[in-house]
């Protein structure tokens, strides 16, 4: 009977950390920031982005990510918090298009 009670007991647990965890994580933000930096460092190699340009971008990259820990400091990211990092990625992402297509050259 212990053995029962102990099992629920761990399976309860195990389901209330996954689920607190869930709301916490922000994969699609994550991997638009690994995509967004790949296309910053690609732009350099290239020429198309200025040192100047790149560094101001990174530097909205590193923006976002602290608003992303601050967003996951109460443990959990809400809807509004996660249409702000939208907003945000998408911002930088026209820039970096902008900034890749104009016409200086490193």
């Amino acid at each position: 009977m212990k053995i029962k009670i102990f099992g629920g007991l761990l399976v309860a647990i195990l389901t209330i950390t996954s689920m607190a965890q869930a709301q916490t994580r922000t994969p699609a933000i994550t991997h638009r920031q690994h995509i967004q930096d790949r296309r910053i460092n690609h732009g350099v190699r290239s020429g198309q982005l200025t040192r100047n340009e790149a560094h101001h971008m990174r530097a909205d990259e590193r923006k976002i990510s602290r608003d992303k820990r601050m967003a996951r400091v109460d443990d959990h990211v809400s809807v509004a918090e996660r249409r702000h990092l939208r907003r945000e990625e998408n911002r930088t992402s026209q820039t970096i298009y902008r900034h890749k297509h104009n016409e200086r050259i490193r």
